[in-house]
């Protein structure tokens, strides 16, 4: 796995790395590594996204009423699952958020879960990688509520029920804002990156039988942290989305 994954890596920088280089330069990025901008994390990153699109485009192909697939089958799990928690926490008009949310439950479940295989790291424990979702996330959720209510409708939220309190209310709620990107990437990190070291001393400690436990500690570890990212970001979108009444 490790071999296949640093041919790949390679295989990226050779094609692309160039390219990416001077696109980054001309962004005033200056990349660790200029003669090859792909390094291991984004190469996993870039696996786990041609995955999800070569599974949705599967499930497009194979939709069936008569006879879905095993593909359709996951693939309605996984929307009835996200749809009912859009449905409690987002409440009416969350199905224009569904794609979005499910994109993250996904991509971050596929990131975590690399951490399962042999000699390959987990993107997630890199915070580099949280820190890029957690942005996208933030981003959304103010687009969406400048877009539901309007700039100065928005703006409300920040500055409290009470008009007298608001000077003190509204720098209050602006760092609580910017203090979720943090909070959204610190909690995925530290547990991914707690997980991976703990596998890996009980891996060195003792390599056989007793690593299968917390090979599945991972897993569930994985499955709740993409949970409870795709919920947060649920929860910033109701709030972000909701009107005063």
């Amino acid at each position: 796995m490790l071999s296949l994954q640093l041919a790949l890596m390679h295989l990226l920088n050779q094609l692309f790395g160039a390219p990416v280089t001077a696109l980054l330069l001309k962004l005033g990025i200056h990349p660790a590594h200029p003669a090859a901008p792909f390094d291991r994390t984004v190469t996993l990153e870039l696996v786990a996204m041609v995955g999800l699109l070569l599974f949705f485009v599967l499930v497009r192909a194979t939709l069936s009423v008569e006879k879905p697939g095993p593909a359709q089958h996951l693939a309605e799990m996984i929307h009835g699952f996200v749809s009912d928690q859009g449905e409690s926490i987002i409440g009416h008009g969350h199905e224009p958020h569904i794609a979005f949310v499910t994109t993250i439950l996904l991509f971050i479940v596929c990131c975590n879960c690399f951490g399962l295989l042999p000699h390959i790291d987990t993107p997630t424990a890199n915070p580099v990688v949280p820190l890029g979702v957690a942005l996208l996330t933030f981003i959304y959720y103010n687009y969406h509520g400048v877009r539901a209510q309007g700039p100065i409708g928005y703006l409300k939220h920040f500055m409290g029920p009470i008009w007298w309190i608001a000077p003190l209310l509204f720098p209050i709620e602006i760092i609580s804002h910017l203090a979720r990107i943090m909070s959204l990437t610190i909690r995925l990190y530290a547990n991914m990156f707690a997980s991976d070291l703990l596998t890996l001393v009980f891996f060195s400690m003792v390599p056989i039988g007793i690593p299968i436990v917390f090979l599945g500690l991972h897993f569930a570890v994985a499955l709740i942290q993409a949970y409870v990212f795709m919920l947060l970001a649920m929860i910033y979108l109701s709030q972000a989305v909701s009107h005063d009444h």
